[in-house]
């Protein structure tokens, strides 16, 4: 099970962190990523970063490199994002799966938190 939270309302430049508790999930050669994932209405759901099993490997989409860090400890997925831009607007969600940013590469997602850049 996936749980995201931490979303909310920021003004353009601001910073937030969404956390995402996974239980009952380990890593296996299957499933060796994490990753998050953000949609806004009439669009299909865009990889923003992801992170393999231990943390060594990490990977973000152009739009957010440099402003977004995906990070975790054993139960928790991060995403320290800063200098937030409108464009950034969305639902996010966290999801488990075979890495990439590729959302059919990941079968397991949470609910979801909203975040708004205004």
């Amino acid at each position: 099970q996936l749980v995201e939270s931490g979303g909310g309302s920021v003004q353009a430049g601001g910073s937030l962190r969404l956390s995402c508790v996974s239980s009952g999930y380990t890593a296996t050669y299957l499933l060796p990523c994490m990753a998050w994932f953000r949609q806004t209405p009439g669009k299909e759901h865009e990889g923003v970063a992801v992170i393999a099993a231990g943390g060594s490997t990490t990977h973000y989409a152009d739009s957010v490199k440099d402003r977004f860090t995906i990070s975790q400890d054993k139960v928790t997925l991060f995403l320290q994002m800063n200098n937030l831009r409108p464009e950034d607007t969305g639902m996010y969600y966290c999801a488990v799966g075979r890495c990439g940013l590729a959302a059919t590469s990941y079968p397991k997602w949470g609910p979801g938190t909203q975040v708004t850049v205004s």
